[in-house]
């Protein structure tokens, strides 16, 4: 939620840099995720 919420502000305040952080921690935590779900299914 905190990539969504950076990449908001960023859009709202027109600010690049922060809109574009936004959007890597978002995709990071989505990677992170899946990740995660992968580690369950082989048991790690």
């Amino acid at each position: 939620m905190k990539g969504a919420a950076k990449e908001i502000c960023g859009i709202v305040s027109d600010n690049q840099k922060l809109k574009e952080d936004g959007s890597d921690e978002k995709i990071a935590g989505k990677v992170q995720g899946k990740i995660g779900q992968v580690e369950k299914v082989l048991g790690n």
